[in-house]
This record gives structure tokens, C-alpha cells and sequence, in this order.
């Protein structure tokens, strides 16, 4: 695990399971349709519950670059915060797309006065972005994002040593001392 404090954020890169994480919201790199077949959108459907998806589908369709929030049905969370990575579900998806995904999740946590937000590694499963990517793209975005507005923490939690070594060698680079 790597923590990094800027402005008044604490952003934690780590290995986990972000169902299991501590925070108010998760991040669900959705479609423009809400649909939440596989990936990341289809775990937290089965573990949260259909009425995740038939809230979220209530607001379908969502651009990218726009997210809307959920309850959470039976996960330990207060709110889904689910931000569009792609219009279709299983398309691929783009560095912009997820720049402007991440950016989009933030601000509405925000709006919200949500605090504390966990995100997976966006658009880098059926995305097909490379977590290197994926990485430059969420980072970048954090950072645009805490330079006019703070949350208090703000987590990435990835599934492996490979996305976690890609994500911490971007948050070095953007997040410089």
C-alpha cells in the first residue's frame, strides 16, 4: 500500500478487494446504459443486489462524462457512484474516457458530500485499457480535480501486483514532491 497526501486528500493505492474497502462510496465504471453485466459492475450487482441496477437504470442514459449515484443495496457502503467509462456495454473505452469518467465520479462525490471514495483501475477490464493507462488517465484527473475541490480520501484499489506497480509509478510522476 502507498499513501499520499495532497492539499488535504489522502490518496492509498492498494491491493484489495474494493468491496471490502472503507469508504461512503464506491466507483462503478459503468456504461451509458447501466446496464451491469460483467466486470466490475457485475460484482457489485450480485453482491449488492439488482436494485443497485434497476436504480441506476432509472437515470440510463448516462454520458461519459456525467455519473449518478445509487444506494448501495446490500453492500456495507452508503452510495454507487456510477460514472461511465463507455456508452455500450463491453466497448472499449479511451484514456479521454476515463480521464473524464474519474473526473466525474469525483464531482458528483463531492456534490454529494461524499469524503471518502474507493475506484477500481477504470476502463482496464473488458476497456482493454492498459493499466499504465488507466493509471496516467485517474491520476491526472485526481489531481485536476484537487486542485479546485477536496475530498478526504480518495483510494484505488487494484487487483494485482502488476496494476498496483503501474499505478504507483504514475502517482510518482504526477504527484511529485
Amino acid at each position: 500500500m502507498i499513501a499520499k497526501k495532497y492539499k488535504e486528500c489522502n490518496i492509498v493505492i492498494k491491493i484489495g478487494d474494493l468491496l471490502e474497502e472503507e469508504a461512503e462510496a464506491i466507483v462503478n465504471p459503468a456504461n451509458s446504459l447501466m446496464i451491469m453485466g460483467g466486470g466490475v459492475a457485475g460484482i457489485i450487482k450480485k453482491k449488492g443486489g439488482e436494485e443497485i441496477e434497476e436504480e441506476a437504470k432509472k437515470y440510463a442514459p448516462v454520458e461519459v462524462g456525467k455519473a449518478i449515484i445509487t444506494k448501495a443495496g446490500k453492500l456495507k457502503f452508503k452510495y454507487v457512484i456510477h460514472s461511465p467509462t463507455m456508452e455500450r456495454p463491453a466497448m472499449l473505452t479511451t484514456f479521454e474516457n476515463v480521464y473524464k469518467a474519474t473526473l466525474a465520479a469525483l464531482g458528483s462525490a463531492y456534490n454529494h458530500g461524499i469524503k471518502r471514495v474507493s475506484f477500481p483501475a477504470m476502463g482496464t477490464g473488458v476497456g482493454g485499457l492498459s493499466y499504465s493507462e488507466a493509471a496516467k488517465a485517474m491520476l491526472s484527473a485526481i489531481k485536476d480535480f484537487l486542485e479546485k475541490f477536496t475530498l478526504e480520501e480518495i483510494k484505488i484499489i487494484l487487483l494485482n501486483e502488476d496494476a498496483y506497480e503501474n499505478f504507483v509509478l504514475e502517482l510518482n510522476k504526477i504527484f511529485k514532491k
